[in-house]
């Protein structure tokens, strides 16, 4: 499989080059940066610190999408809005690990799921996929006498909060209990804000140092607490869920896909 990397030069673009050139059955066939970065006409494996692979950082999203099998996307959500366009316009795989898009360009994205292969997870990684079932059935058991809080904590450059792993798992837990997750969802505190509504979901964000992912899911009742945490040691693992996702979907048909239907995790 020929797999693209959009953002290649990016922290999360060297990882995935990275695990590209070490996975069976797929190679880097190309990558690009914006047109004022200074990666522009690198060698790809030269810049993610692995042998030269004779071939270069471009500018052109739409010549990658062209000639590529798959093309993997952990960049912005703007970006990643235009790159599903073209994944529809040329009838790719789109591989996406981009967080902080809203429900609107949400939807636009799925929408091209009709001419294009789109995978789609907020947290590429199986731990974090298993942590989103446990909390969907936990949540399902447990009535609101459990109130639900997640805590996350990420390095001080990420830009998003909560993260989308946090609402990932505050979404499965308003999917085990039936409720409206936007409606539930209490996504900051601060001041005089009186008690603690019954049924909301709450979130707590941490930012500091280099912690590459740290959640843990709450259900606080009176006298005990029950808590799953989940922690990333290494962007690595993100990296291999992205890849194997890009592999999953080369004989899937054009479709709408998340890391659930990856890893065999649905009910």
């Amino acid at each position: 499989m020929k797999i693209g990397i959009v953002g290649c030069g990016g922290r999360m673009g060297r990882m995935l080059v990275k695990q590209v050139t070490q996975t069976a059955g797929c190679h880097v066939a190309g990558g690009t940066e914006p047109a004022v970065s200074p990666f522009l006409g690198k060698d790809i494996g030269t810049l993610a610190g692995v042998e030269a692979l004779n071939v270069t950082v471009a500018d052109s999203a739409e010549k990658l999408f062209q000639t590529c099998d798959a093309i993997i996307d952990f960049t912005t959500p703007a970006a990643t809005v235009e790159h599903a366009s073209l994944a529809a316009k040329f009838g790719k795989i789109h591989v996406i690990g981009t967080t902080g898009i809203s429900n609107e360009d949400q939807q636009i994205i799925a929408q091209n799921g009709s001419r294009a292969t789109i995978v789609q997870g907020a947290n590429m990684s199986l731990g974090v996929n298993l942590l989103a079932q446990l909390t969907k059935k936990v949540a399902a058991i447990l009535d609101d006498e459990f109130d639900i809080e997640i805590v996350e904590m990420h390095h001080r450059h990420k830009v998003d909060a909560p993260s989308g792993t946090a609402l990932q798992l505050g979404k499965a837990a308003a999917e085990g209990r039936g409720v409206d997750h936007d409606t539930v969802a209490d996504r900051g505190r601060d001041g005089i804000t009186g008690p603690r509504k019954a049924g909301d979901i709450g979130y707590a964000v941490l930012r500091g140092g280099n912690v590459v992912g740290d959640h843990t899911v709450m259900f606080a009742a009176e006298d005990e607490i029950i808590e799953i945490t989940h922690k990333a040691g290494d962007r690595s693992i993100f990296a291999r869920g992205a890849v194997k996702a890009a592999l999953w979907a080369s004989d899937k048909p054009a479709g709408y896909y998340s890391m659930m239907d990856v890893l065999g995790l649905d009910d």
